[in-house]
């Protein structure tokens, strides 16, 4: 009885020392009591990253629309205008990896944090944009550290297992998807009014600073935030009284994140960043001149070919739910899901350009939002199990990377296709997703034989 008193006191006081340290309480006790407590924490970890990914796309999707109409207002001409707007995706382009391998190093709070804020400050210089200068200036923070959605898509990746990776992030993507369809109806509200973009700036900056203090005030323990202990761990142990320049903590992490992107450069993933880019190429040409050709082909204004996105946008929402339920029936083969998703949008696209009327085309849009949500969501799962494990963030990078090298390249061809017939761009879509599906059927086999050779050596 003496004994089981004194165990049950040992037991209390190392609740009371977790508590006061502000740490969980499986850092002083047992493991039964450390899962149990891991348990608790991680779910509500991931549903606060839910809310920091709907906080990120409503406050985005406020300024979006009213980017070019801001600019015209400047006084830009359409060359100019149409110069300004690529500078974000040639920033993008460059930073995506980049800040994605720095977050690896340095930990996701801290990575998540500084993108926060700075994007923050940009969006902030946005609303002070009286000018085309300072409105360039305000599109550089942003462009170079918007990636709050791939950190965050990484530390779900490292919170939780490869099963339930793709439910995970199917939940994530739905509730970014979420801000961004009621972005825009509030942007669109405040623009009615006397310097509305400049109200709508602010209100984004606040956004973002929300998501930063949210952030900051999450339950990080030991056991989330895993990752910025390996990458101590593989630092250089330095003693206390030795001096560190900062110069000289600069060059480490700038080598460093040198190092993961030469891994992940001369990887063997070239085929899975090459489906990405002709998937992100295709589902482009398909909403390029989305609202132009259905005037077009069908007299349609362009008010109802709004509500049409808007209804696309909304499926593909509530998608995202389904890519668990879909994932388990395909018995968690992500390549095989992949290719058929793949094949259906392919399918979806050449359905839409040979549409003879309205409502074939809200059919194909209806589908076509599943299949492009469910084939996002195993990319970017293929990717991580493909790759180096504790590369996560350059990963998300790199495909960031590809997908801006589409955002670049799918207006010229949209605009020369469109030369040819409105049909033209969806027409070049169904090639390019045609050369993703032969693609698909060569490598595939390839993983699955790497796959067991992997799994017989363990």
């Amino acid at each position: 009885m003496k004994a089981a008193l004194a165990e049950l006191g040992t037991q209390s006081a190392c609740f009371r020392i977790g508590d006061r340290a502000g740490r969980p309480c499986g850092t002083m006790c047992n493991s039964r009591c450390s899962s149990s407590e891991r348990q608790r924490r991680e779910p509500r970890f991931i549903h606060c990253m839910y809310v920091v990914g709907f906080m990120d796309l409503f406050g985005v999707s406020m300024i979006i629309p009213l980017l070019s109409h801001h600019v015209k207002s400047l006084g830009a001409s359409p060359t100019m205008a149409g110069i300004v707007g690529s500078t974000y995706g040639v920033l993008q382009l460059f930073s995506s990896t980049i800040v994605g391998s720095w977050s690896d190093g340095v930990g996701r709070r801290y990575s998540l944090l500084t993108c926060l804020l700075l994007s923050a400050f940009g969006y902030a210089l946005l609303g002070l944009s009286t000018s085309i200068t300072l409105f360039v200036l305000a599109r550089i923070p942003v462009g170079l550290f918007k990636h709050s959605l791939s950190i965050c898509r990484a530390l779900l990746s490292d919170l939780v297992s490869e099963t339930e990776r793709p439910v995970v992030m199917g939940h994530f993507n739905a509730a970014s998807s979420v801000g961004f369809i009621l972005g825009p109806v509030v942007g669109g509200y405040l623009a009615e009014h006397q310097g509305g973009f400049y109200t709508s700036s602010f209100v984004c900056a606040a956004i973002f600073l929300l998501n930063a203090g949210l952030v900051w005030m999450l339950p990080w323990s030991d056991h989330l935030t895993r990752t910025d202990a390996n990458a101590n761990s593989s630092r250089p142990h330095i003693p206390r009284t030795q001096k560190v320049t900062y110069s000289l903590d600069v060059w480490r992490q700038l080598s460093s994140v040198l190092l993961r992107i030469r891994t992940v450069a001369t990887s063997d993933m070239w085929d899975v960043f090459l489906v990405r880019l002709l998937m992100a190429m295709a589902i482009m040409l398909y909403y390029s001149n989305f609202s132009l050709a259905l005037e077009e082909r069908f007299a349609l204004r362009p008010q109802v070919a709004g509500y049409l996105i808007s209804y696309s946008s909304t499926l593909g929402a509530l998608a995202g739910c389904l890519v668990g339920p879909v994932t388990r029936l395909y018995g968690n083969d992500i390549a095989a899901l992949l290719l058929h998703s793949t094949g259906l949008t392919c399918v979806l696209i050449f359905l839409y350009a040979a549409a003879p009327n309205i409502w074939q085309v809200v059919l194909t849009s209806t589908f076509f939002a599943i299949s492009t949500t469910i084939g996002r969501t195993c990319i970017t799962d293929l990717e991580l199990r493909r790759g180096t494990p504790g590369a996560s963030g350059t990963l998300l990078g790199a495909g960031q990377s590809v997908t801006a090298v589409g955002r670049v390249a799918a207006p010229l061809l949209s605009g020369l296709a469109q030369e040819v017939s409105p049909c033209g761009p969806p027409s070049l879509g169904v090639v390019l997703a045609l050369a993703a599906i032969l693609l698909l059927l060569l490598r595939i086999p390839k993983w699955e034989s790497r796959g067991k050779m992997k799994s017989s050596k363990l």
